[in-house]
């Protein structure tokens, strides 16, 4: 009866042993890949998202001062053309 039991042990070690192996790899596996996406990345010259919003923010900025300078010439060009 002692026999049985004894097998069921050393199989659960091994399904234990196995697991962890398992685990390990899949830890290796994600961190390679991580390390090829992260190269991959930096060699495609993508920029931040950071780098992207302030680019963003200065474009916005240059519109609204074409804007009001536009504006500005309109009022003096209609200012002119009333003096005439």
């Amino acid at each position: 009866m002692q026999q049985p039991n004894k097998i069921f042990d050393e199989m659960s070690k091994l399904m234990t042993n196995a697991m962890g192996v398992a685990q390990g790899a899949k830890g290796e596996a994600e961190t390679a890949m991580k390390s090829w996406m992260d190269r991959w990345l930096a060699d495609r010259d993508f920029v931040t998202r950071e780098e992207f919003d302030a680019v963003k923010a200065m474009a916005q900025k240059a519109r609204e001062e074409n804007e009001a300078l536009r504006a500005r010439l309109d009022a003096l060009d209609s200012k002119a053309g009333t003096q005439k």
